[in-house]
């Protein structure tokens, strides 16, 4: 195994594959570099002497600014560089690309729902929102009836744990309950009374009403587009009335995304219906039915093209840009030159590399879209005393993102190399196959919320620390960027990219595997370990800064 790596042949740093001591000598093309400090695995170091003020170069663009001047072999940390980036303007020239080979995928089918729009769904789920905070505790009044009736609530085998620390204090006394022996198995059983539904997905907030006008209309745009999402195959809408997110304003929304929506949709106003039980009563009674004519939809083959991905991390560190989010990029190359949709977002972890990707977008207005969203979420941060530069998270730091911009760098590995087809404000949903921009907070859930309201049928999430992210009607596959975290945490993680970082797999041949998971899941014969544990993570975002 390689000690380190050198990203870019423009860097003026490395990378540390492993832990480096102090005083080693590291052999780097025609230099010999003895280092200064310690240098953890994920962290960098210089390969030659760095003045003051001067540019960290990583990926071949700038990341940062020496606060002092740096020797050759020394450690780059929070202390002696701070974040810097490119300026960005207009797009320039053209932009070629060389698709990669796709010959093992080009006939290849996954089993999916078509819809009669020509979506196909991944899944077939029902979902039941408020369009207001006050019809929550109906939801899950709902919620309550059905799960447990249906097949479809997941046991909590803690409540094993609850029961035998009751008879232990009861017998023994506190002192033996830490002596228990509990091991948390995840139930995998399917007894299901609709066997052609996935699940009835239950999503409450904290918005609707009492927030801005802009913030309401954010919300029906996002729950339009969760409707209108192919894994969902009907919907229940539960409005009180009065608020600001109203029932017409969702219509509106819905027909913009899709004039021709046909889904079975139920809509009830508690202010119409008269008491609780009158609405509830009603809602119970369309959504079963609406449920069994879910349940006639079956899964049929579907070519790739069909697949809209989402392209999202969260807990990254250091390797994340070497080996995960390299290999979210070859999917995303694979699909589209496949002719299907992948989505990248999370816009404060894109800067720094904005001219690259202003300049890969096919159309003008494109560049322009993006360029204006950055620079408008930019400035609402920093007007309130913020920035994405304070975007890396304790994590980020202590495991090698030291700046936003070497985060960003990384971050947009995952869109690969192929042009860019659209730029997507939070809310609208994506129409044009190929590479997409979504503009997201770098906030995980936040971003997945928003990635499966624009259409993603799959969410490809990585994660170098481990994060316990998932989405109510969309799979979320978790990628870990090294293979301790996928050893430490099998529970959260799908699939491991660890081996690039040891040299015993390309970015290639990890992104050939990862497609054929993703075929799996889509079929639903693999179901990631988010779906299996229930973590139907649902944030809108409210436009306000959140980095």
């Amino acid at each position: 195994m390689k000690k380190v790596i050198q990203i870019n042949s423009l860097d003026n740093v490395l990378v540390a594959l492993k832990d480096l001591k102090s005083g080693e000598t590291i052999e780097h093309e025609d230099k010999s570099i003895t280092l200064i400090n310690e240098i953890k695995a994920k962290h960098k170091f210089t390969i030659q002497e760095i003045d003051i003020g001067e540019h960290i170069l990583m990926y071949g663009t700038v990341v940062g600014k020496a606060l002092k001047n740096l020797p050759a072999g020394a450690a780059i940390t929070t202390e002696n560089i701070e974040h810097a980036t490119n300026t960005f303007d207009a797009k320039r020239g053209s932009y070629s690309w060389k698709a990669p080979d796709v010959s093992k995928f080009t006939n290849r089918t996954f089993n999916g729902y078509h819809r009669k729009d020509g979506q196909v769904g991944t899944g077939n789920y029902w979902l039941v929102i408020p369009l207001v905070f006050c019809e929550n505790r109906n939801v899950d009044i709902i919620k309550h009836a059905f799960l447990e009736e249906l097949g479809f609530a997941k046991p909590n085998p803690f409540k094993n744990l609850v029961k035998q620390m009751k008879e232990t204090i009861t017998i023994s006394g506190p002192d033996k309950i830490e002596s228990l022996s509990f091991e948390n198995a995840a139930n995998t059983g399917d007894s299901r009374f609709f066997d052609n539904v996935d699940g009835i997905k239950f999503l409450t907030h904290q918005g609707g009403c009492g927030g801005t006008r802009q913030d309401a209309e954010m919300l029906c745009a996002l729950i339009a587009g969760y409707l209108n999402n192919p894994n969902v195959a009907g919907g229940t809408i539960l409005s009180l009335g009065c608020q600001n997110a109203q029932v017409a304003l969702l219509e509106k929304r819905l027909n913009q995304i899709n004039p021709q929506f046909s889904k079975p949709l139920v809509i009830l106003e508690q202010q119409k219906e008269g008491t609780e039980t009158a609405l509830l009563t009603k809602a119970i009674t369309k959504t079963f039915l609406g449920m069994a004519e879910a349940n006639l939809e079956q899964r049929k083959p579907a070519p790739l093209s069909k697949l809209c991905i989402g392209l999202e991390c969260g807990g990254s560190d250091g390797f994340s840009g070497i080996s995960a989010n390299p290999t979210l990029g070859h999917v995303s190359d694979i699909l589209s030159a496949l002719g299907g949709k992948t989505i990248l977002a999370e816009f404060p972890e894109l800067c720094g590399v904005e001219q690259e990707l202003i300049n890969r977008c096919e159309q003008e207005s494109s560049a322009e879209k993006f360029a204006g969203l950055m620079k408008a979420y930019a400035g609402v941060a920093e007007k309130v005393g913020s920035g994405f530069d304070m975007n890396p998270s304790p994590g980020n730091i202590k495991d090698g993102l030291i700046t936003d911009a070497i985060k960003s760098a990384g971050a947009a590995k995952k869109g690969g190399s192929s042009p860019i087809m659209d730029v997507l404000d939070y809310g609208e949903y994506v129409q044009k196959p190929g590479l997409n921009l979504l503009c997201t907070p770098g906030n995980d859930v936040e971003s997945t919320t928003g990635l499966a309201g624009s259409g993603a049928n799959i969410i490809l999430f990585t994660t170098g620390l481990g994060t316990p992210t998932g989405n109510p009607i969309t799979p979320v596959i978790k990628v870990s960027s090294n293979s301790e975290l996928a050893a430490k945490m099998p529970d959260i993680i799908d699939f491991d990219t660890g081996k690039i970082i040891t040299g015993e797999k390309s970015i290639e041949e990890s992104g050939e595997q990862l497609m054929e998971m993703i075929i799996k899941v889509a079929s639903g014969e693999v179901q990631p370990k988010a779906v299996i544990l229930g973590q139907d993570d649902f944030i809108p975002w409210k436009r306000g800064v959140s980095l």
